[in-house]
């Protein structure tokens, strides 16, 4: 009997664990909140408006992170809508400027250092509200008002958490304001294909983007250098992404290994048969 009892006890000790980390926020399977995200994020606030790009003006970093913290926070973690963020957007609105906008899919990195902080090109990435969750994670908890930084809710767990929605709304608002002609890197070498459907390109960008102020649409499709050639101009998923565009009404070109995306490449790879000065 004391057996007996002594199970039924360790049952109920494992089934309130299971329970105490669930509510502490271990039933997620991504990563949790990164920490020191307020600090993280106030700080690049002011980067931007300071350093990266103070052709913004004056911007309240402070008031912009409490519009973004109430986004998510004291909410269920797989119920936040792109609409949450709007007040942050809102808050963090800027001019991108004409004939700069870097559209891309599966070449995060390259297109971070091609754009070069908004210097050559204005991705994303280099708008202040795109900047300013750039490479970070974050959720919160149903009836909390605390931050998870145990685990955060996976896209595969469910769609409507705070990261895919945040990058949603960004995505929205980065191709409505984008003007002129538009710059689209797509990875050649990239599994599946360099265009991606869905995709936040395919899903988001493009049946936002406004017709009447965009001029042309550029496509550039680079291989990794040590990569295969999967997908080019003109077949594949990109002949589909330029049927698209040009369905839509759009003026658009092609480029394979756009020369000035190579040569940053090449950086990396001085010596590959890719990267010999006769490849140019």
């Amino acid at each position: 009997m004391m057996k007996n009892l002594f199970l039924s006890l360790l049952l109920v000790s494992v089934l309130f664990m299971n329970s105490f980390l669930e509510v502490q926020g271990g039933k997620w399977k991504g990563e949790g909140t990164t920490q020191n995200l307020e600090s993280i994020v106030i700080g690049r606030c002011y980067d931007y408006i300071r350093i990266v790009n103070p052709a913004v003006g004056e911007k309240n970093c402070s008031e912009i992170w409490e519009a973004f913290k109430n986004a998510f926070i004291n909410k269920d973690p797989c119920s936040i809508l792109p609409k949450d963020y709007e007040l942050f957007i809102n808050l963090s609105l800027h001019t991108i400027p004409p004939n700069k906008s870097l559209f891309w899919e599966n070449n995060h990195l390259l297109v971070n250092s091609f754009a070069d902080r908004g210097r050559r090109y204005m991705s994303l990435a280099d708008t202040l509200f795109g900047f300013f969750g750039d490479f970070l994670n974050w959720c919160g908890q149903a009836n909390s008002i605390e931050l998870d930084y145990e685990s955060c809710p996976t896209t595969e767990e469910c769609e409507n958490n705070a990261v895919e929605s945040f990058w949603r709304m960004a995505s929205i608002t980065y191709a409505q304001h984008s003007s002129g002609v538009i710059h689209v890197l797509l990875n050649g070498s990239a599994v599946g294909g360099a265009y991606p459907e869905p995709g936040f390109f395919a899903d988001y960008e493009i049946p936002n983007l406004q017709k009447d102020k965009i001029s042309q649409i550029a496509i550039w499709v680079v291989d990794d250098v040590e990569g295969p050639d999967i997908d080019s101009c003109g077949t594949h998923t990109v002949e589909k992404l330029e049927n698209r565009l040009k369905t839509l009404g759009y003026d658009v070109t092609c480029t394979d290994n756009y020369k000035s995306v190579m040569l940053l490449l090449c950086v990396d790879y001085p010596d590959d048969s890719k990267c010999t000065l006769s490849s140019f």
